[in-house]
């Protein structure tokens, strides 16, 4: 597993203004095959969080990615089903009838 600080500096060095997610993730793969997408965008977000003074146009693509690639969470997304429809209550239409026919 390779660490935060290094996917992060990687990161950093990779990094170019109008650099594409897909592009930035793929070049770090090629320096760090075995870095899962959650750990890079752990990484990205890191740098972020750690960053001082570094050039604001990597900061930006940097932003970019990691808010492009963020996962909402671990778990499986939740489905709903098909909605019932309601059963309707047959007393209420024999009143509703009723009445209607003393009127």
């Amino acid at each position: 597993m390779t660490s935060m600080e290094a996917l992060s500096a990687t990161l950093w060095s990779l990094a170019e203004p109008g650099m594409t997610p897909k592009a930035l993730r793929a070049a770090l793969r090629a320096k760090h095959p075995e870095a899962s997408k959650k750990d890079i965008v752990r990484a990205a977000f890191y740098a972020l969080i750690e960053a001082r003074s570094q050039d604001g146009q990597a900061l930006d693509a940097l932003h970019r990615f990691a808010l492009a690639e963020r996962i909402p969470s671990d778990d499986p997304p939740m489905t709903i089903g098909k909605r019932r429809k309601k059963k309707q209550d047959r007393g209420a239409e024999v009143i509703v009838a009723t009445a209607a026919e003393a009127a």
